[in-house]
């Protein structure tokens, strides 16, 4: 049985963890950040977990995590 290849971009912006869910960070977070509001910087510190609808997605263009 062949290897299967991961997705690149995908291997960047994602991490499973320990419980089985797709984590990923907030967009928005890079730059222009002093016109955004202190409030939105900070709730989006905390982590972000994708839908059950696209995790399956994410899981199958992370076939080793």
């Amino acid at each position: 049985m062949p290897k299967v290849k991961t997705h690149s971009a995908s291997k960047k912006r994602f991490r499973i963890s320990a419980n089985g869910k797709v984590k990923m960070s907030h967009a928005c977070r890079r730059h222009r950040l002093v016109t955004k509001t202190r409030k939105s910087k900070k709730q989006h510190r905390a982590a972000l977990y994708a839908a059950d609808a696209n995790a399956a997605t994410v899981k199958k263009m992370l076939p080793y995590a």
